[in-house]
């Protein structure tokens, strides 16, 4: 049962979880997951927009694929940041909503009866964000169960500040690597916020909790290493690999 992990260890899994869903051999990804103790996975894929669904005796794990840059609809869905309303309050980002409009209603069907199963939403890049509205929509649809929590990856900003705010209570754990530039657009400027706890990766793949100034020398620091090492630190630190090595890391510091 996932709610007997401690938090590390959850943020492992989803991490693990949030990187198998990239593979296109639905075979491994099925016995990789029946290896992490699902028995039942559910693959959802409609004009691009892309979803497993991983199931337990206790648990539904819903995990969103991010963006592919071999993908135009994903690379389509990032660019249309136009703010539309949402199915509840205010507003939210047209191309990610377009992206779980695609496949919300077989999603929604196959998780509607199941309300005594605990309820799980991860994702990665532009998974993190389907996975944001469809914990949203969870949670303001009576006929379905309220998540237990939230885990994303390098996910961009979903809705403007009454649509977080019409989130609630779900806890949102929001993994942020160091200069990883996803996580800052859309932009600030044009209405869009973030929601949910931000856990923080600084430059040295190490998880800590740093006050704005410090985080600003640790970016600075971040991207004069990339530059050392001949990457753009911006893009190099949205890798999932990049994030479930230092949570991985992080994990095994309280062994």
């Amino acid at each position: 049962m996932i709610t007997d992990l401690a938090f590390c260890q959850r943020s492992v899994l989803f991490a693990e979880l949030s990187k198998l869903v990239y593979s296109s051999d639905e075979k491994y990804v099925k016995k990789r997951a029946k290896s992490l103790g699902f028995g039942v996975v559910e693959y959802y894929n409609s004009d691009g927009a892309q979803a497993y669904r991983f199931s337990s005796r206790e648990d539904i794990v819903i995990v969103c694929r991010g963006t592919e840059p071999t993908c135009f609809n994903d690379i389509r869905a990032d660019l249309r940041a136009y703010p539309v309303r949402s199915e509840a309050i205010s507003r939210v980002h047209l191309g990610f909503k377009q992206e779980v409009d695609d496949i919300w209603p077989r999603v929604r069907e196959d998780i509607k009866n199941k309300k005594k199963k605990n309820l799980w939403f991860a994702g990665h890049s532009l998974g993190g964000a389907m996975a944001t509205i469809m914990a949203s929509r969870c949670y303001h649809d009576k006929k379905l169960a309220d998540p237990v929590e939230i885990y994303t990856y390098g996910s961009p900003r979903v809705g403007w500040p009454g649509y977080v705010t019409s989130l609630g209570p779900m806890t949102h754990h929001r993994w942020v690597n160091n200069n990883d530039v996803v996580t800052r657009v859309p932009f600030w400027i044009l209405g869009y916020r973030h929601h949910g706890t931000t856990h923080y990766i600084n430059a040295y793949g190490n998880v800590r909790h740093l006050t704005f100034e410090q985080r600003l020398k640790d970016k600075f620091r971040g991207f004069v290493y990339g530059l050392r090492n001949g990457s753009i630190d911006f893009f190099a630190d949205h890798s999932i690999d990049a994030y479930l090595a230092a949570i991985t890391k992080y994990r095994d510091g309280y062994k």
